[in-house]
């Protein structure tokens, strides 16, 4: 699966899956445009993307605004020339539970997972659908599919993210554009890690973080151990050379979806 001659765009893709899925598609050749809110972070991901001998620009952008999305769509435009791939992965997450959950902060989620995702497809669309060509990818997640306790508001983002992949795809299906969804399993980045993280939260008594973390791992999990970044990148990779996928929401999840 080679992507020689491709330019790709990966929203959050300063830390964690999206530096992942922007380091695999740099090794299966494309160049990467690198999104983030953080352009100190994204900046680091070009670096690693460069190093590889492609090229790479980091651009800032709030995936919540239009303004700023129509700004990043225009960016790789002028910089690269043309859009084949682009990986719609920032999101942001919290736990609550829904007696504490603020209306404030079920907007904030929906406006950066799910609104997000409209924007930057909305955007995306309208460069590949000319040229007959696109590959886009929408960051869901195994919340996306199995609701989680604390995480009402996340996963109804997450449900979302599925089933507007799902009507574009049939959308733009005869236009040379494949949309799909990735659903990362249980992946050690901030939504699991650290004492406020559901690791943290869902720990027993007199557990570490730690722990919980390796219990978490070996009873959700039929392989018995989480999934990584690079996971994520590997599908993507084979998403974007897919001609005939489209519509679909795969999960990366080590079995816990089975």
């Amino acid at each position: 699966m080679q992507l020689n001659g491709k330019t790709a765009l990966v929203t959050g893709g300063g830390r964690g899956i999206g530096q992942g899925i922007a380091m695999a598609l740099a090794k299966a050749g494309a160049d990467v445009a690198v999104a983030d809110l953080d352009i100190k972070i994204a900046e680091e991901t070009t670096a690693k993307v460069e190093a590889l001998g492609r090229r790479s620009i980091a651009l800032q952008v709030d995936v919540s605004s239009s303004e700023s999305v129509n700004m990043l769509i225009q960016a790789v435009q002028e910089y690269f020339g043309q859009l084949d791939i682009a990986v719609n992965n920032a999101g942001i997450i919290s736990i609550h539970s829904v007696e504490e959950l603020s209306a404030q902060e079920w907007d904030r989620v929906m406006a950066v997972n799910a609104k997000g995702t409209f924007l930057c497809t909305q955007a995306e669309l309208e460069v590949m659908r000319p040229r007959r060509y696109g590959r886009i990818v929408n960051v869901s997640s195994i919340a996306g599919k199995v609701g989680f306790p604390n995480l009402s508001h996340y996963s109804a983002s997450k449900f979302a993210v599925i089933g507007f992949t799902n009507a574009v795809a049939k959308e733009v299906a005869s236009d040379g554009v494949t949309v799909n969804a990735l659903c990362p399993g249980v992946v050690g980045t901030g939504m699991w890690r650290g004492e406020d993280g559901l690791a943290g939260r869902w720990r027993e008594e007199g557990e570490t973080e730690q722990a919980s973390w390796e219990r978490h791992q070996k009873t959700l999990l039929p392989q018995g151990e989480a999934q990584t970044p690079e996971d994520m990148g590997q599908l993507v990779v084979y998403l974007a050379c897919a001609e005939h996928v489209t519509g679909q929401a795969i999960a990366v999840d080590g079995g816990f979806s089975l």
